[in-house]
């Protein structure tokens, strides 16, 4: 299928490893201008590096923390320099520390609210008035499969990520009519460092093995197996495309099948 974004520019919030480096290799994949951001300057130029000599889309990169309060000003500094423009823009922020929901201090809350939600929200405002202008755009927020059906443990996620949920949601109802789409992936149990970590925090907390811990989460899941980067990051890919012009307003879950809810 072609998916129609050849020569778009994109933006893929957290692209330094993980979900969002594979969302960014997806879209360069179909020929769009990529500009990946996050922490690690090596990791991101690495990145760059691989996609550029695949020689199929392109990618530049910008040193930019949802931590940081200059974190918009940066991007949209990096945006009008480096793309002159944003089509695609994908929200993606890494998870907060596990724990329940007594570990939520006030002090954790307000932190991870700030990168999490609202730094996400200002970046898009800002950028919203140029996808409005041209008549086309994708705002696609990667969040958890927690949205749906809280995960243990992951207390401070499970109560952040569903405000996501809410605006995109309320979004999406905003723009259809200037031909922008705003939908929500959810990701299950995809392999990436972050899961390795916690799968770790999980066997130190029992004092089980990570094998085992492993093996136990993968039989939770009617596939069998966790799933691959690639597998989630072609489902963002085509949600930020052409022929997805009609979905919008969607919670879109890339679980395996793990999620008991309809």
């Amino acid at each position: 299928m072609n998916l129609g974004i050849q020569g778009k520019r994109a933006v893929v919030l957290a692209s330094s490893r993980g979900l969002g480096r594979g969302i960014a290799m997806a879209l360069a994949r179909e020929g769009a201008h990529v500009l990946l951001c996050g922490r690690n300057g090596d990791r991101l130029a690495a990145n760059c590096k691989e996609i550029n000599q695949l020689g199929q889309g392109k990618a530049d990169w910008v040193w930019a923390d949802l931590g940081d309060t200059e974190f918009v000003p940066t991007m949209e500094k990096a945006i009008a320099d480096k793309l002159g423009g944003v089509d695609i823009l994908v929200n993606n922020s890494g998870g907060p520390t596990p724990g329940t929901t007594e570990d939520m201090s006030e002090d954790k809350l307000i932190t991870y609210f700030h990168s999490m939600v609202l730094q996400i929200i200002n970046l898009t405002n800002r950028l919203l008035p140029g996808m409005k202008e041209q008549g086309w755009g994708r705002i696609l927020t990667v969040a958890s499969s927690g949205v749906i059906e809280p995960i243990g443990g992951l207390a401070l996620s499970n109560t952040l990520r569903p405000a996501l949920a809410g605006w995109s949601k309320t979004l999406s109802t905003e723009v259809a009519g200037y031909g922008i789409t705003s939908n929500l992936l959810l990701p299950g149990s995809i392999h990436t460092d972050r899961l390795d970590e916690l799968d770790n925090a999980v066997a130190k907390r029992t004092g089980r093995s990570l094998e085992d811990i492993r093996r136990s989460s993968a039989k939770e899941i009617p596939a069998g197996r966790y799933g691959r980067v690639e597998e989630f990051a072609a489902v963002a890919a085509f949600l930020c495309s052409e022929p997805a012009s009609y979905v919008t307003g969607s919670m879109v879950r890339c679980d395996g099948g793990a999620a008991h809810s309809l």
